[in-house]
Order: C-alpha cells, then structure tokens, then sequence
C-alpha cells in the first residue's frame, strides 16, 4: 500500500466517532504520507444514548460536547473537518440528490483522489447506509476518468456471505497509538465501551483489548458502476 500515491483523502460518515472507530488508523497513515485528509461529518451524533461513564452529559448538552469531541479527535488525527449540519438520525430522510452534489462539490474541489465511506445496505444504522448510498452516488457522477477510488465500510452480520471478505486490509500495529487517541477522544461514546471490552476479554489491560478488537481496518474497493446502492 503506497499511502503517498493519493492527492486527499474525502472521508464521507454521519456521526463523530464513525471517523475514530473506523478508519483513525488508516487515516494517520495518509497524514503520515503527507496526504491531507478531509472529514464531511454528517451530525453531532445528538441523539446518540450514551452520555458519558459515569454521566456527564445529557440531552441538552451532549451536542456542544459530541462537537468538541469531534474536533478533538480531528486534531489529533491531523485532520480538516467540515461539519455539514444534518440532524442525526434523520439523513434516511435528507434528498439522497442533493447530499449526492454536495459531497460531488466537496470531492471535485479538493481534488480528491480517494473517498472513504460506509458501504450502504451493511453498514447497520440507518444514517450510515444513507449517507453512504449519497456518498456512492456522488462518486458516481463524476467523470470516470477523474473519478476517485472508492473504500467502504462494512459491518452487518451477513457481510462476509454477501460481499465476502475486504480487499484492502490495514493493519494498525505501527499507528495504533494514534487511533486509540483518537477514540479516546470521544470520551462520552468511548469510556464505557472501552471498560466492556476489557471486561470481555481475556487482555490484562485497556490498551491490548482494545488492540484485539481494533488492530485491523477492512474496507471494500468498491466500483459504483458494478453495485446496487
């Protein structure tokens, strides 16, 4: 994998911590390479559950924090950011055209020579699959020849049967410090996670659980012209 080969990076999801949980890693090696990279993050994630472990947040609140957060774990990444103001858990919702052109617009101006998003349709929440369908469509609008690579992100339990394993494989071990900084940033998401996955695992601390379960980031190339979205 020549990480230096690309111009910019576009990373397309709707939530912060979709960045940090999925492709933190993947990301640090661009930066890393010298590639710039550009989140469009969807929401503020405001109607998430969790609020903190304990609660520090609440209704009210957990948008300013979740924002904060956000931009914590951009800094931490190296990463611009550009907050596109849908409201969470309603993108299903949004006109899948208009998010396509918008995202086509960021794409083409940057320059983009890779896009990162959820593959729609196993990405289980419903704004993962739905801003990913526009994420798809807006790749596929632009001229093939200036087209970007597209990767997905794929995690429903009929994945593997469906679309078999991913073909592009990053493995973290020399930039997973970085990736768990980041994921810690999200603190009102990550503590708690972080403390169930300790107490599920056979690991002795944080740091090697968390390793087991993040240490690879899988995505699938993906050719808009030859898939359903």
């Amino acid at each position: 994998m020549n990480f230096e080969d690309h111009n910019h990076v576009v990373v397309i999801y709707p939530h912060p911590d979709d960045e940090s949980f999925g492709a933190a890693g993947t990301i640090s090696k661009f930066r890393e390479a010298g590639v710039p990279v550009t989140y469009l993050c969807g929401t503020l994630g405001e109607m998430g559950r969790n609020m903190g472990s304990p609660f520090f947040a609440n209704r009210e609140t957990l948008p300013e924090i979740r924002k904060q957060e956000l931009q914590d774990a951009c800094k931490v990444l190296d990463m611009n950011l550009e907050m596109l103001g849908y409201r969470d858990k309603t993108i299903e919702f949004e006109p899948r055209n208009e998010m396509a052109e918008r995202f086509k617009k960021y794409i083409e101006e940057l320059e983009a020579t890779l896009v990162i998003t959820f593959y729609p349709g196993y990405a289980v929440h419903p704004d993962h699959n739905a801003m990913g369908a526009a994420a798809f469509e807006a790749v596929r609008r632009i001229d093939s020849e200036k087209r970007p690579a597209l990767w997905a992100t794929a995690f429903s339990n009929d994945r593997d049967e469906k679309l078999g394993k991913p073909n592009v494989v990053i493995d973290l071990i020399d930039s997973f410090d970085k990736k768990l900084d980041a994921i810690k940033a999200h603190r009102s998401q990550a503590e708690g996670m972080l403390s169930q996955l300790l107490a599920n695992s056979e690991a002795d601390d944080e740091y090697e659980a968390a390793m087991e379960r993040f240490r690879y980031e899988g995505f699938y190339e993906v050719n808009v012209d030859d898939v359903q979205y």
